[in-house]
């Protein structure tokens, strides 16, 4: 992949940790109640509250923010793998947990939550694919003529 479209990737990832962390940490009880949209509960589904746990998601998603953003500002194919790796991680974990225990939704939230869960899981991976320079611009390209 180029160095631009992990950029794109990093940015994607940067967002969605945004709005996740921001909601769970600064509205953890609407979080729990309502995520991932009002009325959905996919989170209340699966246990009862718990306000610090909610919190330390928030937390979580909002420190992979801030590593996304700066890897996004300074793009570089090492911190790319970093930022990569990181979210891997916790992606990984994530989608498998969720995917164990679905059996709390219905058919078309449990789909839901493979495809939300697995977008960010791709992304993380496409941060780690091997790097491949950009194609050379006809502009920047040297002349063959003498």
């Amino acid at each position: 992949m180029t160095l631009r479209s992990k950029r794109v990737c990093v940015l994607l990832l940067a967002v969605l940790a945004t709005v996740v962390g921001t909601w769970a940490a600064a509205f953890p009880a609407s979080f729990y109640r309502d995520f991932p949209s009002p009325g959905w509960g996919w989170v209340s589904a699966l246990g009862p509250y718990n306000e610090h746990l909610v919190r330390d998601v928030g937390g979580l998603y909002l420190a992979l923010a801030v590593l996304s953003v700066w890897t996004w500002r300074r793009p570089a194919f090492p911190l790319l793998r970093v930022a990569g790796g990181a979210w891997l991680i916790f992606n990984a974990e994530h989608f498998l947990w969720h995917a164990l225990h679905l059996s709390a939704f219905s058919t078309w939230h449990a789909i839901g939550n493979l495809v939300g869960l697995g977008v960010p899981l791709l992304l993380s991976l496409l941060l780690l694919a091997p790097d491949r320079a950009a194609a050379p611009s006809a502009a920047g390209s040297p002349s063959t003529a003498a």
